[in-house]
């Protein structure tokens, strides 16, 4: 009997990466994957490279697409949709000072209320704000600006019609409404100096066109909304990414309002909200330790593994790309509290696995006190991988780690959601086989938080 097939793509900061699955079950049928350039200034034809190379524009027995992307990231289009000058990416740095303008010029608590988030270097408000101020010339011919996955549907269907976004992509632009779900024309002309065009919001299941060989193509949304919707998570699920970034996230029902600045409230690809604690560090610090102590990244979970568990009382502030919360841009990594006696492989391998789960513990307790008890806590990424960093996570945040079964969970949720618009309703596919991490009695967590927090602190 043939098979319904639709294909999830997940064009993220590293790779792009496309799944084939049967509509009906989620069952895999095929994938592929090419990698990005390194940077955080990238021309977006790379991803088109990617995307084109992954087979992504040859899914001709596919009856439907939806593509995820990373999110933040902001592309900028003349009239005639072409880019002016490079993507800037979410974790591109270069913006913050034009956050901090902005900010200073509205007001945090207006921001907060009708965007449900402050302006940093991340959001596409102030990547627009920093090219009006450093490139005028540039910013005059800008008619569009959109971001990858926008940018990545509206060329699969040839831009033949006017290009879309869906509500989780706009809640991250900084002006967008998450209680009205509308965009907030003033806020972007006050950034930017004058009005352009914004992709049209669309609905979940809400099909934008058909690529040249006829294949369905759905809405589209930001990789944590993707992943969330492959999870098929409910109010009050957790779902931690540790990759190239590391962001913490809970599906809720209602708004957060968090005027520390520490969490933005993003739409889901479904309803409600995802408010999230978005980071820059992440797994990659796990593979810049690996190389500095010349072991494989198994070597390296295997070093960390045979540590003192408090890594002999070294601590690591691991913002090696400067870091967005906390807000601190131009930080780097700092080692404390390192002697003779503790200076070892195996603590340094350790110590790096501590500071990012002292960072992702930090960011879950704020997540909890500002949206309420977490009812699950899934793990994911490239960081999930390491069977010493779950337990480490699960020690740090005294909380049972769900680890679903590794994939490539964004590709999935694009998938489902590929398979929600041709079907009409979201897919019932199996639940994703998981292992639980129970956290144990351990009594050096205290003292590790407490170290990290107070340099934290200083």
């Amino acid at each position: 009997m043939s098979r319904l097939a639709v294909a999830g793509v997940d064009s993220s900061t590293q790779q792009t990466k496309l799944i084939v699955v049967d509509a009906l079950s989620g069952e895999l049928l095929r994938s592929s994957a090419l990698p990005h350039p390194d940077g955080t200034d990238i021309d977006p034809e790379q991803w088109w490279f990617a995307f084109d190379g992954v087979g992504g524009t040859q899914l001709d027995a596919v009856a439907a697409l939806s593509i995820a992307a990373q999110q933040h990231t902001a592309i900028f289009l003349d009239a005639h949709g072409q880019p002016v000058r490079n993507a800037i990416l979410w974790n591109d740095l270069r913006a913050m000072a034009s956050a901090d303008e902005l900010v200073a010029e509205i007001g945090a608590d207006v921001w907060l209320e009708r965007t449900g988030l402050i302006p940093d270097s991340a959001h596409p408000v102030s990547k627009l704000r920093w090219l009006s101020t450093h490139h005028p010339e540039l910013a005059d011919r800008v008619e569009w600006t959109l971001m990858p996955h926008d940018w990545l549907t509206w060329r699969v269907h040839g831009q033949e019609n006017q290009p879309t976004t869906d509500r989780s992509d706009a809640s991250a632009t900084g002006y967008w409404s998450p209680l009205n779900n509308e965009y907030h024309d003033d806020l972007l002309t006050h950034s930017f100096g004058r009005r352009i065009h914004l992709p049209d919001i669309v609905g979940p299941g809400h099909a934008v066109g058909k690529t040249p060989a006829g294949t369905l193509i759905g809405a589209g949304c930001g990789d944590n909304a993707a992943t969330h919707l492959a999870l098929n998570t409910c109010p009050g699920d957790v779902v931690i990414s540790v990759g190239t970034s590391t962001t913490v996230s809970m599906r809720t029902t209602r708004i957060a309002y968090d005027r520390h600045g520490y969490i933005d409230t993003m739409g889901d690809a479904r309803d409600g909200f995802i408010p999230i604690v978005a980071m820059l560090n992440g797994a990659r610090l796990f593979t810049a330790m690996a190389r500095l102590l010349g072991a494989s990244l198994g070597q390296f979970d295997a070093l960390a593994a045979s540590a003192r568990p408090d890594a002999g009382g070294i601590t690591l502030l691991p913002f090696l790309d400067g870091e967005r919360n906390p807000r601190r841009p131009k930080s780097d990594g700092m080692f404390s509290d390192v002697n003779r006696s503790a200076l070892t492989p195996q603590n340094l391998a350790r110590a790096a696995m501590l500071g990012i789960g002292c960072a992702t513990a930090n960011a879950l307790d704020a997540i909890r006190v500002e949206c309420g008890p977490a009812r699950r806590v899934f793990l994911v990424g490239g960081g999930s991988r390491s069977q010493t960093f779950r337990q480490v996570l699960a020690d740090l945040s005294k909380t049972p780690i769900r680890v679903p079964a590794d994939r490539e969970h964004a590709a999935y949720g694009a998938a489902r959601q590929a398979a929600w618009t041709l079907l009409g309703s979201n897919p019932a596919w199996a639940e994703c086989p998981t292992d639980v991490i129970a956290p144990s009695d351990a009594p050096w967590v205290s003292s590790v938080r407490a170290a990290y927090d107070a340099h934290l602190s200083r």
